[in-house]
């Protein structure tokens, strides 16, 4: 077997930056499903002028997949909110096993849509994959504007078709297609007070 053997169930790869090629487990068994490779690829090139030094939500974690590709390129703080028990577990064990500083990371085992009404601080990035069809997509983005920094970028994941509908102030600035994944970058006009 080469080296590009396919990687086992439950495990992703990081894909850039500090902790590139490295592997950290997630719970597959749950029906997880990381954000893949190609698509990871693609939002953090987007993504690249901004995400040195940003704060980031990686809100409805899962995996962590993208929180942890934060992380290990040069974003300052990464905020990971997640329900899932094991989840929680697997993306502190995988922050322990890169030595990522508490300083850099937290990880809020609580509902995302409770998140955004609690915290008090204001993010550079935000990553927004629930689980298809649940209505909470649509939910967070009404919630998202509290929880933005002025110079913001929204990810979005959805089902193949429609993408959903933005609130007000909000506007799309990039959305693509891979298989049966829709992905897009967004911004929401804050008011500068």
């Amino acid at each position: 077997m080469g080296a590009m053997s396919k990687r086992p169930p439950g495990k992703l790869r990081i894909i850039g930056g500090e902790h590139r090629s490295r592997l950290v487990e997630f719970d597959a068994a749950s029906g997880v499903r990381p954000t893949p490779d190609r698509v990871r690829q693609t939002a953090f090139d987007w993504l690249a002028p901004l995400i040195e030094g940003a704060r980031c939500l990686d809100l409805f974690a899962g995996s962590g997949a993208m929180g942890l590709e934060a992380v290990s390129r040069g974003a300052a703080h990464t905020t990971f909110v997640e329900t899932g028990s094991r989840q929680n577990v697997l993306i502190k064990a995988a922050l322990l096993n890169l030595k990522i500083p508490h300083a850099r990371c937290d990880v809020s085992p609580m509902d995302a849509l409770y998140f955004l009404t609690q915290t008090w601080h204001r993010y550079n990035v935000v990553f927004l994959d629930p689980p298809f069809g649940s209505g909470l997509l649509e939910r967070a983005l009404e919630e998202l504007p509290k929880v933005l920094a002025p110079l913001n970028r929204i990810y979005l994941e959805w089902p193949a078709g429609a993408a959903p509908a933005l609130p007000a102030g909000c506007e799309w600035l990039r959305e693509k297609q891979a298989g049966k994944v829709c992905f897009g970058l967004a911004t929401y006009h804050v008011e500068k007070s």
